[in-house]
């Protein structure tokens, strides 16, 4: 197999919104990959298998993101522990045999958007949301230290997050959205999991909701945020409203692209076997996200 067939592509449905063809064609380039090629294709959880099974051997990985992560069980040979624990595989890497070996880059996505953030140790969190993407948070925050973790929820927390995060002998609390509030002041690792939109009172589209809406429901009454970190998962219509009050209170924000980069550059390494080439990936995330905000 020459280097001039080397393909790979993320898969998902919708799949139109997707930065992963951005991020890898700009390691591709950095790293002079000229004859690796990654696209995306849209792909249903009932036509998983049958996308996968069709591919040639010229095909390398493939990077999975909603509704796959759960669905590529069935189409992995082989599942890292990682993936295994969280219960979500978001990546596929072809192996010497021809069967693909499922891993989840997520993890390291957001254990190293915190590290750069200056959050190598983390004493307790929040989390808002308790999907397959809090799995994921709640491993990275396991990794960097983690004692105790507080899900703040719409209803009720999703039962294998809390089993995941007790297996991993964390200290698990559950509350409210509308309680965040209260729980947040002495905590100052805060990470969303939520769409822009989803906070008590957010009726409004998440770009344009005002600031002063969301203050009084996640941040304590004149709280000015000065030793809180927030990770927002979302990196579209950037900053969020949640992340502009982090900032209006004085908090540290990062943004989900970081987290997209960092689990897109593992993968790339992955796939690759070389080093990913993070500022440059780093650098065409933010020119999309910007070209896509001025349209």
């Amino acid at each position: 197999m020459t280097a001039a067939t080397r393909q790979a592509a993320v898969l998902g449905s919708p799949i139109n919104h997707s930065l992963s063809p951005v991020l890898h064609m700009a390691a591709y380039r950095a790293l002079r990959l000229r004859h690796w090629s990654y696209g995306a294709h849209d792909v249903p959880v009932a036509e998983l298998l049958r996308f996968v099974s069709g591919l040639g051997p010229q095909w390398a990985g493939l990077s999975l993101t909603m509704p796959l992560k759960e669905a590529a069980f069935e189409v992995a040979d082989e599942v890292s522990d990682l993936a295994r624990e969280v219960g979500a595989i978001n990546t596929l890497v072809r192996r010497p045999d021809g069967g693909w070996n499922g891993d989840n880059t997520d993890v390291y996505g957001v254990s190293q958007a915190l590290r750069e953030a200056g959050c190598a140790d983390v004493a307790s969190a929040v989390v808002l949301g308790s999907g397959a993407t809090a799995r994921s948070v709640v491993a990275a925050l396991t990794a960097l230290g983690c004692a105790k973790v507080t899900f703040a929820v719409r209803s009720a927390a999703r039962q294998e997050t809390v089993d995941q995060a007790r297996r991993s002998g964390l200290e698990v609390d559950v509350v409210g959205l509308a309680q965040v509030a209260d729980v947040v002041g002495d905590v100052r690792v805060v990470v969303s999991t939520l769409p822009a939109n989803a906070l008590p009172g957010s009726t409004l589209p998440g770009s344009t909701l005002p600031v002063n809406a969301l203050r009084g429901s996640v941040l304590p009454h004149g709280s000015r945020g000065a030793g809180h970190l927030l990770l927002d998962v979302v990196y579209t219509g950037w900053p969020t409203p949640l992340a502009r009050t982090f900032q209006e209170a004085g908090a540290s924000v990062v943004s989900g692209l970081e987290m997209l980069v960092h689990q897109a550059a593992e993968q790339v390494r992955l796939m690759t076997g070389l080093c990913p080439p993070v500022d440059q990936m780093r650098a065409a995330g933010l020119a999309a996200v910007t070209a896509r905000a001025a349209r």
